[in-house]
Protein backbone atom coordinates (compact mmCIF):
# COMPACT_ATOMS: atom_id res chain seq x y z
CA UNK A 1 0.00 0.00 0.00
CA UNK A 2 1.29 3.50 -0.79
CA UNK A 3 0.19 5.79 1.78
CA UNK A 4 -0.65 9.04 -0.09
CA UNK A 5 0.63 11.38 2.86
CA UNK A 6 4.56 10.97 3.25
CA UNK A 7 4.56 12.49 6.64
CA UNK A 8 1.94 10.51 7.66
CA UNK A 9 2.44 8.96 11.31
CA UNK A 10 4.82 5.69 11.80
CA UNK A 11 2.15 4.33 13.49
CA UNK A 12 -0.45 4.60 10.69
CA UNK A 13 1.17 2.04 8.47
CA UNK A 14 -0.61 -1.01 7.56
CA UNK A 15 0.25 -4.07 8.55
CA UNK A 16 -0.09 -6.40 5.47
CA UNK A 17 3.00 -8.39 5.51
CA UNK A 18 1.88 -11.43 7.67
CA UNK A 19 5.43 -11.58 9.24
CA UNK A 20 7.14 -9.09 11.39
CA UNK A 21 10.11 -8.55 9.12
CA UNK A 22 8.07 -8.00 6.10
CA UNK A 23 5.97 -5.13 7.51
CA UNK A 24 9.68 -3.57 8.00
CA UNK A 25 10.69 -3.51 5.01
CA UNK A 26 7.32 -1.89 3.76
CA UNK A 27 8.26 0.99 5.55
CA UNK A 28 9.42 2.10 2.31
CA UNK A 29 7.58 1.90 -0.90
CA UNK A 30 7.83 2.82 -4.37
CA UNK A 31 11.53 2.29 -4.57
CA UNK A 32 12.82 3.31 -7.73
CA UNK A 33 10.14 6.23 -8.79
CA UNK A 34 10.15 9.48 -8.37
CA UNK A 35 7.30 9.38 -6.32
CA UNK A 36 9.72 6.93 -3.76
CA UNK A 37 8.36 7.85 -0.34
CA UNK A 38 10.55 7.06 2.59
CA UNK A 39 8.93 6.74 6.16
CA UNK A 40 11.59 6.06 8.70
CA UNK A 41 13.54 9.22 8.42
CA UNK A 42 14.16 9.72 11.91
CA UNK A 43 14.97 7.60 15.09
CA UNK A 44 11.78 9.16 16.20
CA UNK A 45 9.77 7.50 12.83
CA UNK A 46 11.44 3.74 13.82
CA UNK A 47 10.72 3.80 17.47
CA UNK A 48 7.05 4.85 16.43
CA UNK A 49 6.97 2.45 13.96
CA UNK A 50 8.47 -0.49 16.52
CA UNK A 51 5.44 0.60 19.00
CA UNK A 52 2.68 0.30 16.36
CA UNK A 53 4.16 -2.94 14.95
CA UNK A 54 4.32 -4.02 17.81
CA UNK A 55 7.79 -4.72 18.35
CA UNK A 56 8.10 -2.61 21.86
CA UNK A 57 5.32 -2.05 24.64
CA UNK A 58 4.56 1.58 24.85
CA UNK A 59 6.36 2.26 27.99
CA UNK A 60 9.68 1.31 26.53
CA UNK A 61 8.87 2.73 23.17
CA UNK A 62 8.27 6.36 25.33
CA UNK A 63 11.58 5.66 27.50
CA UNK A 64 13.49 5.24 24.49
CA UNK A 65 12.37 8.49 23.04
CA UNK A 66 13.44 10.43 26.19
CA UNK A 67 16.77 8.37 25.88
CA UNK A 68 17.13 9.55 22.57
CA UNK A 69 16.52 13.25 23.07
CA UNK A 70 19.55 13.48 25.39
CA UNK A 71 21.95 12.91 22.56
CA UNK A 72 22.23 12.41 19.02
CA UNK A 73 24.57 9.29 19.07
CA UNK A 74 22.34 6.52 19.92
CA UNK A 75 19.85 7.49 17.50
CA UNK A 76 21.90 7.67 14.55
CA UNK A 77 23.18 4.36 15.19
CA UNK A 78 19.67 2.93 15.20
CA UNK A 79 18.69 4.73 11.56
CA UNK A 80 21.90 2.90 10.13
CA UNK A 81 21.54 0.04 11.78
CA UNK A 82 17.68 0.07 11.29
CA UNK A 83 17.71 0.89 7.26
CA UNK A 84 20.70 -1.49 6.44
CA UNK A 85 18.79 -4.43 8.14
CA UNK A 86 15.42 -3.23 6.36
CA UNK A 87 17.83 -2.96 2.61
CA UNK A 88 18.84 -6.70 3.21
CA UNK A 89 15.16 -7.69 3.85
CA UNK A 90 14.15 -6.32 1.30
CA UNK A 91 16.40 -7.47 -1.15
CA UNK A 92 16.18 -10.62 -0.06
CA UNK A 93 12.42 -10.99 -0.46
CA UNK A 94 12.16 -9.24 -3.45
CA UNK A 95 14.28 -11.46 -5.29
CA UNK A 96 12.42 -14.37 -3.84
CA UNK A 97 9.63 -13.17 -5.07
CA UNK A 98 10.94 -12.37 -8.50
CA UNK A 99 12.08 -16.27 -8.40
CA UNK A 100 15.37 -15.69 -8.58
CA UNK A 101 18.39 -16.34 -5.89
CA UNK A 102 19.11 -13.89 -2.86
CA UNK A 103 22.38 -12.16 -2.80
CA UNK A 104 24.93 -13.78 -0.70
CA UNK A 105 26.37 -10.94 0.78
CA UNK A 106 22.48 -9.62 1.99
CA UNK A 107 22.17 -12.98 3.29
CA UNK A 108 25.95 -12.53 5.26
CA UNK A 109 25.05 -9.29 6.32
CA UNK A 110 21.43 -10.92 7.81
CA UNK A 111 22.95 -13.56 9.37
CA UNK A 112 25.81 -11.00 11.01
CA UNK A 113 23.17 -8.85 12.37
CA UNK A 114 21.04 -11.47 13.21
CA UNK A 115 23.87 -13.06 15.71
CA UNK A 116 24.30 -9.93 17.39
CA UNK A 117 21.22 -9.29 18.26
CA UNK A 118 20.97 -12.92 19.97
CA UNK A 119 24.08 -11.99 21.35
CA UNK A 120 22.69 -9.23 23.71
CA UNK A 121 19.13 -10.83 24.19
CA UNK A 122 17.65 -13.37 27.24
CA UNK A 123 16.14 -16.53 26.83
CA UNK A 124 13.40 -16.04 29.23
CA UNK A 125 9.79 -17.76 29.65
CA UNK A 126 6.66 -17.61 27.95
CA UNK A 127 3.65 -19.25 28.33
CA UNK A 128 4.88 -22.54 28.18
CA UNK A 129 8.01 -22.25 26.03
CA UNK A 130 10.75 -19.78 26.03
CA UNK A 131 11.78 -16.77 23.85
CA UNK A 132 14.21 -14.24 23.39
CA UNK A 133 13.74 -11.13 24.72
CA UNK A 134 16.01 -7.69 24.96
CA UNK A 135 16.47 -5.41 27.86
CA UNK A 136 15.49 -1.96 26.31
CA UNK A 137 18.16 -0.04 28.39
CA UNK A 138 20.45 -2.34 28.11
CA UNK A 139 20.38 -2.94 24.92
CA UNK A 140 18.00 -0.79 22.91
CA UNK A 141 18.86 -0.83 19.10
CA UNK A 142 19.20 -3.89 19.58
CA UNK A 143 15.46 -4.56 21.48
CA UNK A 144 14.02 -3.18 18.27
CA UNK A 145 16.45 -5.09 15.81
CA UNK A 146 16.21 -8.21 17.33
CA UNK A 147 12.28 -9.51 16.94
CA UNK A 148 12.83 -8.09 13.10
CA UNK A 149 16.26 -10.30 12.12
CA UNK A 150 14.91 -13.24 14.30
CA UNK A 151 11.31 -12.64 12.15
CA UNK A 152 13.71 -12.65 8.85
CA UNK A 153 15.71 -15.44 9.93
CA UNK A 154 12.87 -17.73 11.05
CA UNK A 155 10.73 -16.97 7.81
CA UNK A 156 14.03 -18.07 5.72
CA UNK A 157 14.50 -20.99 7.58
CA UNK A 158 11.27 -22.54 8.06
CA UNK A 159 8.17 -21.12 6.05
CA UNK A 160 7.19 -21.96 2.19
CA UNK A 161 9.30 -19.33 0.28
CA UNK A 162 7.25 -19.36 -2.57
CA UNK A 163 4.38 -17.47 -0.67
CA UNK A 164 6.74 -14.60 -0.35
CA UNK A 165 5.14 -12.16 -3.20
CA UNK A 166 5.39 -8.49 -4.14
CA UNK A 167 2.49 -6.53 -4.57
CA UNK A 168 1.98 -6.14 -8.17
CA UNK A 169 0.45 -2.44 -7.63
CA UNK A 170 2.07 -0.16 -9.73
CA UNK A 171 4.37 2.06 -7.74
CA UNK A 172 4.28 0.07 -4.55
CA UNK A 173 6.29 -2.86 -4.01
CA UNK A 174 5.47 -4.07 -1.09
CA UNK A 175 6.46 -7.45 0.27
CA UNK A 176 3.86 -10.10 1.82
CA UNK A 177 3.06 -13.24 3.14
CA UNK A 178 0.50 -15.10 0.72
CA UNK A 179 -1.38 -17.32 3.24
CA UNK A 180 -4.24 -17.99 0.02
CA UNK A 181 -4.77 -21.77 -0.49
CA UNK A 182 -3.51 -21.59 -3.86
CA UNK A 183 -1.15 -18.78 -3.52
CA UNK A 184 -3.24 -16.20 -5.72
CA UNK A 185 -2.96 -12.95 -3.80
CA UNK A 186 -1.42 -10.27 -6.10
CA UNK A 187 -2.01 -7.03 -4.24
CA UNK A 188 -0.75 -6.07 -0.73
CA UNK A 189 -4.42 -4.65 -0.15
CA UNK A 190 -7.02 -5.29 -2.29
CA UNK A 191 -8.91 -2.33 -1.41
CA UNK A 192 -5.98 -0.22 -2.20
CA UNK A 193 -3.57 -1.25 -5.24
CA UNK A 194 -6.03 -4.08 -6.53
CA UNK A 195 -8.75 -1.32 -6.85
CA UNK A 196 -6.31 0.93 -7.94
CA UNK A 197 -5.71 -1.48 -10.90
CA UNK A 198 -9.19 -1.82 -11.28
CA UNK A 199 -9.58 1.78 -12.55
CA UNK A 200 -6.82 1.79 -14.62
CA UNK A 201 -8.02 -1.02 -16.70
CA UNK A 202 -11.64 0.37 -16.59
CA UNK A 203 -9.97 3.99 -17.79
CA UNK A 204 -7.96 2.17 -20.22
CA UNK A 205 -10.97 0.18 -21.51
CA UNK A 206 -13.17 3.43 -22.08
CA UNK A 207 -10.45 5.51 -24.03
CA UNK A 208 -10.06 2.33 -26.40
CA UNK A 209 -13.91 2.25 -26.75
Amino acid sequence: MVNEDPAAPRGALALIGGELALDFANTSSGRGWPTHREYLRSAADIVDWAGHAPVLPSEDAEWLREAMRSGTDMSERLVSAALELREDIYIIGSENAAGRPAPADRIQNLTRIHAHCLSRANLTPFGRHFAWSWAIRQNPIEAILGPISLSAMTTLLQADLSRIKQCQGEKCGWLFFDTTKNKSRRWCEMEVCGNRAKQRRFGAKARRA
